[in-house]
């Protein structure tokens, strides 16, 4: 009993460990921490920060696979004992935690293929209101919440810089800050166009709706080739709306600036001083213009932010149906289910991961 998965859980960890090879990556660690004790190191303040933020992910890499390994080592010492003793109470406590370690050791092969620049760092996530009027508002509230629970999920935490409300329910647009292991590299298969079929609770006769919304999803960046000219920025204050208490709603505390050059606009409103959401607000605008950069070719912005595009029937990469029947599935790997209210409660897992195998270096 459970003897196949655990073999090949020990196959699936070997061949992690194989192409790993951690003894490599210690010897590796040891002649990057020798150098960052040699004099004159810290001269170089980017060098050195780049080279610490090295060693610390080469760190966590090797801790994650051996807490994984012995995780394993243990389940299978379990198992045998067990077997050994004919335990069938010990026995029925290994499948949840053979499946925490199959989960487990999916999600770090995966994080292991990732090579982009920003993979490994942090994320803004911005959703916006499509064709649908009122229900696209609603929809895009309904993102909102989604994806705030899937961050809760992963253990990331998730910050609401801005929130726009809607007309009469839900929200035009909002941005999070994602902070987490890996969180751009998680999120990215997210960007694009989100669609929900459903019966309108905002129409009396309660007729089927079509709405969409759109999620963009760009990379922290803390250092950056260029720089804003402050002459290049129009910045406007405002009064706050939405949740926050009686200080949002008396003092012009909200941010937007927008670079004129290109007119992208960012807002933020939720801290408390003008001051924070304006520091904020150019640490949003900055990595935007730095996704710019990487994208010269592009011509609106739309292209700029990767694959939007119009919020509208046909450009959707993910539908969500609540009626007339029950399903959630992905138009570019069709991965699907049809346990739609686990999906909307943060549940993404499985679609995260099927559009991150269809990636560049993918694993097999």
């Amino acid at each position: 009993m459970y003897t196949e998965q655990l073999d090949q859980l020990r196959q699936a960890l070997a061949k992690i460990g194989d192409s790993l090879d951690p003894a490599s990556i210690e010897a590796e660690m040891t002649t990057m921490q020798e150098s960052m004790a040699a004099p004159g190191f810290w001269d170089d303040r980017k060098h050195a920060a780049a080279i610490s933020q090295q060693v610390e992910r080469k760190k966590s890499t090797v801790q994650r696979y051996r807490r994984l390994r012995d995780e394993l080592d243990d389940i299978d010492v379990l198992h045998q004992m067990a077997l050994e003793a004919d335990d069938e109470a010990e026995l029925s406590t290994l499948p949840p935690r053979l499946a925490k370690l199959e989960r487990a050791l999916r999600e770090y092969r995966i994080e292991l293929t990732f090579s982009g620049e920003y993979d490994s760092g942090d994320c803004y996530l911005s959703i916006n209101a499509g064709a649908g009027g009122t229900d696209s508002q609603d929809w895009a509230e309904m993102l909102l919440r989604m994806f705030g629970r899937f961050c809760e999920r992963k253990g990331w935490n998730a910050t609401l810089l801005e929130a726009s409300p809607g007309d009469t329910a839900g929200i035009r647009s909002a941005t999070l800050e994602v902070k987490g292991s890996y969180a751009y590299g998680n999120l990215k298969g997210e960007q694009g166009v989100h669609r929900l079929v459903r019966l309108s609770p905002f129409d009396s006769a309660h007729r089927r709706h079509t709405s969409f919304a759109a999620v963009s999803i760009i990379p922290v960046v803390e250092e950056t080739t260029f720089k804003i000219d402050p002459k290049d920025l129009r910045i406007d204050t405002y009064r706050a709306s939405g949740a926050g208490g009686q200080h949002v709603n008396v003092t012009d505390s909200a941010v937007r600036i927008t670079h004129l050059p290109t007119g992208i606009a960012v807002s933020c409103q939720n801290e408390r001083s003008q001051l924070q959401n304006k520091d904020s607000a150019m640490r949003v605008l900055t990595a935007r213009l730095n996704e710019l950069l990487h994208q010269q070719q592009a011509q609106q912005l739309e292209e700029i932010q990767g694959v939007l595009r119009d919020n509208e029937w046909g450009s959707q990469i993910r539908s969500y149906v609540l009626h007339p029947y029950q399903m959630v599935k992905d138009h570019r790997t069709g991965h699907e289910t049809g346990n739609i209210d686990a999906v909307l409660d943060g549940d993404l897992a499985a679609f995260v991961e099927a559009i991150l195998e269809q990636l560049p270096n993918s694993p097999s």
